[in-house]
C-alpha cells in the first residue's frame, strides 16, 4: 500500500485544502474537482438538454430527468424518487417527524419549504403575481388556479360570440 493510501485512508486525514472555502479532502483529485465550484466550471454536459454541471455525479442525477428512472423507493408508500436524498426527506412524513418549526406560531413542518411557505401567513408575503389581472397570492398553486378562471372567461367569451 502507498504512503498516500495511508494517509487519504486509514488516518482519516484530509491535507488537500480549498483555499476559497476551507473544504478539505483527503485526496488531491477530489480537491481538483472541487474547485470546479470556485472558478465557475462545469465540464459535464447533459447531451439531451445542454444543462452543464460542475461534478460528473450531478449529470448523472440530472439525466434521471430525461429517462424517467427513479431508483429510490419508498418502502411505506411505494413513492419513487431520482435522488436518495429526496426519498430521506419523504420519509420525514411516515414518521411524523417535524422538525421545522415555526417561531411565530410553533406549527411544525416536515419540509423547509413547507414551513417557508407558511411563514407568509404571518408576513403577508404575496409573492405570485397574475399578469392578466395583478393579483397577488402567497402559495404558487392558488395563482395557478386563478389563471384558470381567466381562461374559463377567455372561454366563455369566445362561445357567446
Amino acid at each position: 500500500m502507498s504512503l498516500n493510501h495511508n494517509l487519504s485512508i486509514h488516518t482519516k486525514q484530509k491535507p488537500h485544502e480549498c483555499e476559497f472555502c476551507g473544504a478539505a479532502f483527503n485526496r488531491k483529485i477530489k480537491l481538483k474537482i472541487h474547485l470546479h465550484i470556485h472558478k465557475n466550471e462545469e465540464p459535464f454536459s447533459c447531451e439531451v438538454c445542454g444543462k452543464t454541471f460542475a461534478h460528473a455525479c450531478n449529470l448523472k442525477t440530472h439525466l434521471r430527468i430525461h429517462t424517467k428512472e427513479k431508483p429510490y423507493e419508498c418502502e411505506d408508500c411505494g413513492k419513487q424518487f431520482t435522488q436518495k436524498g429526496a426519498l430521506t426527506t419523504h420519509l420525514r412524513i411516515h414518521a411524523n417527524d417535524k422538525p421545522f418549526a415555526c417561531e411565530v406560531c410553533g406549527k411544525a413542518f416536515a419540509h423547509a419549504f413547507t414551513l417557508k411557505r407558511h411563514l407568509r401567513t404571518h408576513t403577508k408575503e404575496r409573492p405570485y403575481v397574475c399578469e392578466v389581472c395583478g393579483n397577488t397570492f402567497g402559495v404558487k398553486c392558488n395563482l395557478q388556479r386563478h389563471l384558470q378562471t381567466h381562461e374559463k372567461k377567455a372561454c366563455d367569451a369566445v362561445l357567446k360570440s
